[in-house]
């Protein structure tokens, strides 16, 4: 069977909803353009956006521990840099993420969401061109192979989103956890060859409904008692552009 792209998402503020990308255009040695662009910090994290360096996820606001974030749907748009945020439908916040104003509207939203007080308001913060607020050091693109989802249902016996593990490639055709066996390997995915780097482990992130914000399954206890691990997709470095699209071919190399 051939292995190809199911699905393409981008996520433009760490912790907040996934957008589907129908295309994406890559560049060696980055991510996808405005994945993990912005964050939630957290107003004890020191961030300096003159200077800016990576942060372990516990500095901002996240879904592990901040499962409300997943009730709200976000739109940002590349041109105008316009952020949008909903609830069941409804348009709730609106701020242009370039300016000053626009960015103080977002965070004064959230802060009013998430019952911050005064002294814990969150601070919208942005990385430069080629950098992200990933979970991982260095910008990289995570692969999620649907059928390791579905070899995790059989434990769980229940349907799996995967938007729970925020990846930015869903893969299908492929067999359950053959993209273990890529690492240290090269992966054509279209046109573009991809390096992949590790393994990636889970948290309880992952427990969290991406529609309704509650934690109603634990995944992190059904992987450890499936497999004897608690990992679900491997991480990738962009080795050579092109642009991709849902339906191309995937391929690992050796």
């Amino acid at each position: 069977m051939t292995a190809t792209i199911a699905a393409i998402y981008r996520h433009p503020v760490k912790g907040l909803s996934p957008e589907s990308l129908k295309e994406a255009q890559l560049k060696a040695g980055l991510g996808l353009a405005n994945d993990r662009r912005y964050a939630l910090a957290r107003a004890s994290t020191r961030f300096d956006p003159q200077n800016p360096q990576w942060l372990p996820k516990g500095k901002f606001w996240m879904l592990r521990r901040d499962e409300k974030l997943a009730t709200l749907k976000t739109e940002f748009d590349d041109r105008s840099s316009i952020l949008t945020v909903l609830r069941d439908g409804k348009q709730v916040a609106r701020g242009d993420l370039s300016s000053p104003v626009g960015r103080a509207i977002i965070e004064d939203f959230f802060a009013a969401y998430l019952k911050a007080e005064a002294r814990n308001k969150p601070k919208l913060v942005e990385m430069p061109a080629g950098r992200m607020f990933s979970d991982h050091k260095n910008p990289v693109l995570s692969i999620i192979n649907k059928a390791s989802l579905v070899d995790l249902q059989r434990i769980t016996k229940a349907d799996i989103d995967p938007r729970r593990f925020r990846g930015n490639l869903l893969i299908e055709g492929l067999n359950p956890w053959d993209e273990f066996t890529w690492v240290g390997r090269t992966v054509k995915v279209g046109g573009a060859e991809l390096e992949v780097t590790a393994i990636i482990d889970r948290c309880a992130a992952i427990n969290v409904n991406p529609d309704s914000g509650v934690r109603d399954m634990n995944l992190v206890k059904a992987l450890h008692t499936g497999f004897d691990h608690v990992n679900m997709g491997v991480y990738a470095r962009v080795a050579s552009a092109a642009t991709i699209r849902i339906g191309d071919e995937v391929k690992a190399g050796n």
